[in-house]
């Protein structure tokens, strides 16, 4: 696993997110949506902070539509984490990098 933030797709998002071994972040943001682009260095950092424990992911809700519909998302950036191909956690609007780290923490602790 490398410290490089995965970029998911709706093809993807099978495979990448919900099969995946570890705890997952995903990020479903916009080019044009401000507050999307001021949380990208938290969830770059956060990609790093959790190499090889968890996955951070980011979803283009403009490039991919359906998924984003298939869980509801109506306002971005949302974030949400998902652990054993489940949604267990979700985060609407820009979050400092504490306030993700302590939810995925949570989710990391009950997993051990």
């Amino acid at each position: 696993m490398s410290k490089e933030l995965l970029h998911v797709t709706d093809e993807t998002f099978q495979k990448e997110v919900l099969e995946s071994e570890l705890p997952v972040v995903v990020d479903f943001w916009a080019p044009w949506c401000g507050p999307c682009l001021m949380v990208a260095p938290v969830i770059e950092e956060l990609a790093a902070d959790y190499d090889g424990r968890a996955v951070v992911a980011k979803l283009n809700t403009d490039e991919n539509g359906n998924t984003p519909g298939q869980y509801g998302i109506m306002g971005i950036p949302t974030m949400i984490i998902f652990k054993d191909g489940q949604e267990v956690e979700r985060m609407v609007g820009a979050r400092p990098k504490q306030a993700i780290a302590e939810k995925l923490d949570a989710i990391l602790d009950g997993a051990s």
